[in-house]
């Protein structure tokens, strides 16, 4: 597996986890994993890319290389989104296990570190992580180099959610549809068509027992319009993740979401956007937080589908 055929963007946003743990003033997560299980030919271009944009003039033997990659990271516009919604994410589920929930479902779960970190609170946790084929495998790989052991109760789908759906990535697995889960999609839906989103989102509510819970995230529809005004830093990651091949292709509608979850047999229980999320998490501004308010993360609770569909 070569790193250049792994997600782009599930790595870049693995190193900006780790950043943001060694190096913001009052880190909100505690996760440096993307140091080690990034490839060194993927840090290597990014610290290229991020000279040639800082002064073309520079060579690969500036000094401060390390310094420039993780400024270059902090300064992407979606830096923040990043490490707010892997908090948020991680307060809901540590919430749900809370009340007695005991299986996780990451969807598309890239190079999250969770279960590289778990938490006393997740011990008693089955996590299954779906995702591409060549991602995961990439992931996979990376992790057998650092020498880490994959315990039984972590479980392994190969899946393009673009082609299959998350229904049917579970029934391969030994997912529990008797039992409640947590559900996380992070960083995905706006990669995807809107058909294939609203998918994923029955295929959560058919499968899961009534109650389980869902964490994701979205871009607002509005930025697709182009008669929108976009906010200057959200335009600019857009145009980024299409030049890598990961262009952005739907949204949702925020005032309209709650509908939309309803015909999919789940309720939303919270949207915020970047503002408010950043409001909520870096209060005091220290870590200088700039979200973009086109940027949501929504959760929501499985009742049973309302439509039949």
């Amino acid at each position: 597996m070569t790193p250049s055929t792994a997600s782009r963007t599930a790595l870049a946003t693995s190193l900006m986890r780790a950043v943001h743990s060694r190096s913001d003033p009052a880190p909100l997560l505690s996760d440096t994993w993307g140091d080690r299980l990034v490839p060194e030919p993927v840090k290597a271009a990014l610290r290229q890319l991020a000279i040639d944009r800082a002064s073309p003039a520079k060579s690969s033997s500036t000094p401060d290389v390390g310094q420039t990659l993780d400024h270059a990271l902090r300064a992407n516009a979606a830096y923040a989104d990043v490490i707010l919604r892997s908090r948020y994410t991680e307060d809901a589920l540590k919430q749900a296990v809370s009340r007695g929930m005991t299986q996780c479902v990451l969807i598309g779960a890239g190079f999250d570190s969770f279960i590289l970190r778990r938490p006393a609170w997740a011990e008693g946790l089955t996590i299954i992580e779906v995702d591409h084929p060549t991602t995961q495998q990439l992931k996979r790989e990376r992790m057998t180099a650092c020498g880490v052991s994959v315990p039984s109760s972590v479980e392994f789908v190969e899946a393009d959610l673009s082609l299959e759906t998350l229904e049917a990535a579970l029934a391969r697995s030994s997912f529990r549809a008797d039992s409640p889960a947590f559900f996380s999609w992070l960083g995905v839906t706006m990669y995807l068509t809107r058909e294939a989103n609203l998918n994923t989102l029955q295929s959560v509510s058919k499968c899961s027992f009534s109650g389980s819970e869902l964490v994701f995230t979205y871009v607002d529809e509005a930025v697709f319009d182009s008669s929108h005004t976009p906010d200057e830093g959200f335009h600019k990651l857009k145009t980024e993740v299409s030049k890598a091949g990961e262009a952005f292709l739907s949204g949702f509608t925020p005032r309209s979401l709650n509908e939309l979850l309803l015909k999919s047999g789940l309720l939303l229980l919270e949207d915020l956007d970047g503002n408010e999320a950043a409001a909520r998490y870096d209060a005091e501004g220290k870590n200088a937080f700039c979200s973009a308010s086109a940027a949501h993360i929504a959760h929501a609770r499985t009742i049973g589908s309302l439509t039949g569909t």
